[in-house]
């Protein structure tokens, strides 16, 4: 467990353990209104310039999550607006990867040919300052997958004979009731065609407890299945965190874990070293470090490639091969996942934002 501290007890009181471990109770607490936050956390911004950045970008946190910002300061800039997000540049996008471009039903991105992404629905247990989708955060209450839409998703896959392997996104899938996740997976899985399913979900990181007995049989019943995650920092990897990734390992599903390489997270060696380390310890896979990606409200929060490149040659040179994820850079079109391997010239980026 991990004990509530003083901002927790401040803003919800005494918690009992029985409360703080239950995945519904994290889950109906989270805190939207900013001003609540203790007004240390803010640390020096000025209250009416937040009130601006949460009109755009709407706050939201769960109690466990930020109770790790006590003392981790790259937890808290994950999680808590700044008035960086309020700048704006030409470089930068409400959708850098154009997925409205790829969408041949509503919800459903297809733009690899074996592949395809569903948005299962808009709503997270974190609002992590740096999405890639902050442009649906204002949409989390009318944006659920109906029947409707799953019927439309579940016929254009069933025609698209190339799609081997199906990714529910968001959002973030885990925010489904059990039930309804079950029966999206089992729907999807009568599709001859589909051979693998993956699930992207930030929950072990952000609200481990929504890892469950219960839903691990779910996750168990629907194999071949994958789970990726996103630790960007070893800060994030407690005890709850660890239990929660051991569940779902035990129950046959492996998990990936898909860092983003943010400014004052993790930009540096030693800390990406501590965090693939330990992810290696509690059995997750290290498989991509993202190039974070020219999204209009995370700005701030972009990290110049040959400070990546640097980086990754560190990992390269002095880290256990089980311990390297591939730096990854989202290719403006679209189409194309571009690594950067420490062998071959740096790739240009066309819209030149970094």
């Amino acid at each position: 467990m991990t004990l509530p501290n003083d901002v927790i007890e401040e803003i919800w009181g005494t918690v009992s353990q029985k409360d703080w471990e239950s995945w519904h109770w994290q889950f109906s607490h989270r805190l939207s209104d900013v001003t609540r936050l203790p007004r240390r956390i803010w640390q020096n911004e000025d209250a009416e310039t937040i009130a601006g950045v949460v009109k755009h970008y709407p706050f939201l946190v769960t109690p466990y999550y930020l109770s790790l910002c006590g003392n981790a300061a790259p937890v808290m800039a994950q999680c808590i607006p700044r008035k960086e997000e309020l700048d704006n540049h030409d470089s930068l996008s409400p959708d850098p990867l154009q997925e409205e471009r790829f969408m041949p039903v509503a919800g459903l991105i297809h733009r690899y040919d074996d592949r395809c992404l569903i948005l299962t629905n808009h709503i997270c247990a974190v609002h992590c300052r740096h999405c890639n989708r902050k442009r649906f955060w204002a949409r989390q209450t009318t944006a659920s997958l109906t029947e409707n839409r799953l019927k439309q998703m579940i016929d254009y896959i069933g025609r698209q004979k190339g799609i081997r392997e199906v990714i529910l996104s968001g959002g973030d899938p885990l925010a489904m009731p059990d039930g309804k996740l079950d029966a999206l997976l089992g729907a999807l899985r009568s599709i001859s065609h589909v051979e693998i399913l993956r699930i992207g979900t930030r929950m072990p990181v952000v609200m481990p407890m929504r890892i469950t007995k219960s839903l691990c049989r779910i996750l168990k019943r629907h194999r071949p299945l994958w789970l990726n995650t996103q630790f960007n920092h070893h800060a994030e990897i407690t005890a709850d965190a660890a239990k929660a990734c051991e569940m779902v390992l035990a129950s046959g599903v492996p998990i990936s874990n898909q860092s983003v390489l943010l400014k004052k997270v993790n930009d540096s060696f030693t800390v990406m070293r501590d965090l693939v380390y330990g992810l290696q310890r509690i059995g997750v896979r290290p498989y991509y470090l993202f190039q974070c990606e020219p999204v209009l409200g995370a700005g701030h929060f972009q990290v110049d490639i040959q400070q990546g490149k640097h980086i990754m040659e560190e990992i390269w040179r002095k880290c256990s091969g089980l311990c390297q994820p591939a730096y990854i850079l989202d290719s403006v079109h679209g189409k194309e996942k571009i690594p950067f391997p420490h062998n071959s010239p740096l790739p240009c980026y066309e819209t030149s934002c970094y």
